[in-house]
């Protein structure tokens, strides 16, 4: 149950926790996994809490209802799961849902549905749910889980109770901005040797450097592509791992301008520097445009036309 992350995630469970003591759940709430290894599990144990009869919080099965145990063989009538189909999350997705929704709970009275990367939904599967997050059901709850609140449309972060989850990895030492970053981008280190380790290092720093140096020269970033990018950046692997670098820096920056704590990178010149020279709305402009250009790496698009348009769309020209 939910008691098992009081530990792992001690904010977020509180919140829950006193919720549900107090039934006084949100309609709908959007979860930012922050890397946490263990965020669908974490979802699943709310919703067990949230629907277990007795409320019990503090055992892994209450042991007394046969709700928790239909639960965890994963029957539950009341309890949808939408994921991509595909690339995407469809309009169909959706609709099928809220069809399925208008029918009468056959077991208790709340019904709950999750949507895994709900950063995936497409324009007209976003509009649908934005519809059904509009005109809330007092015993229908959404929860969307993603692992970037600022690629899920604005219209529906609005409407959503946002919660981030820890990463407990991250957190366990005290580790510099490279070790960091070593543990959440995707790329395999296993098993490397320690020259090619260095030079991970290296490729991770010259990602940060790019952006620091696209920060200061603009659309003269074009001109040094090569010098700053493709002499380090070459495989499709290391080309998503510069992108999901770049979006955790950009965050990080936005982090300092809401004056939150920075979860990654250490404060210095450049932050401060790229949080004077931005808006909040324009780093969530280049967070969303990372995210959605890092989906076209996928499609082995000629690397050196992504990393154009990279440049000409932070900067705002397309």
């Amino acid at each position: 149950m939910l008691d098992g992350y009081k530990d792992s995630q001690p904010i977020v469970y509180k919140i829950l926790k006193n919720a549900i003591m107090d039934d006084k759940c949100s309609h709908a709430y959007l979860i930012e996994t922050g890397g946490f290894y263990d965020s669908f599990n974490f979802v699943m144990s709310f919703v067990k809490s949230l629907l277990c009869p007795l409320k019990n919080l503090t055992k892994n099965n209450c042991g007394e209802c046969h709700q928790c145990e239909v639960i965890d063989s994963g029957n539950f009538p009341e309890i949808d799961v939408i994921a991509p189909d595909g690339l995407w999350i469809k309009k169909e997705q959706l609709q099928n849902l809220q069809k399925e929704f208008t029918t009468k709970a056959l077991i208790g009275n709340k019904r709950v549905y999750i949507i895994k990367q709900a950063d995936r939904l497409n324009k007209s599967a976003a509009n649908s749910i934005l519809k059904f997050l509009e005109e809330p059901d007092n015993n229908i709850i959404a929860i969307l889980i993603t692992d970037n609140i600022y690629s899920v449309l604005t219209t529906i972060r609005s409407r959503c109770q946002i919660l981030r989850l820890k990463s407990t990895d991250i957190s366990k030492e005290p580790l510099n901005t490279i070790q960091k970053l070593k543990q959440i981008i995707t790329i395999n280190q296993d098993n490397k040797t320690a020259d090619e380790e260095e030079n991970m290092d290296l490729k991770i720093q010259k990602v940060i450097d790019f952006v620091n140096y696209f920060e200061k020269n603009h659309l003269n970033t074009l001109l040094y592509i090569g010098k700053l990018w493709n002499d380090y950046i070459t495989s499709k692997e290391e080309i998503e791992m510069a992108y999901e670098i770049m979006i955790n820096y950009y965050k990080d920056i936005l982090n300092y301008i809401l004056n939150k704590p920075l979860e990654i990178f250490e404060l210095n010149n450049d932050i401060k520097m790229i949080s004077e020279n931005n808006t909040q709305d324009e780093i969530c402009h280049k967070i969303n445009k990372l995210v959605e250009l890092k989906e076209l790496i996928k499609y082995n698009i000629n690397s050196g036309l992504l990393m154009d348009k990279l440049i000409m769309s932070l900067e705002g020209v397309i």
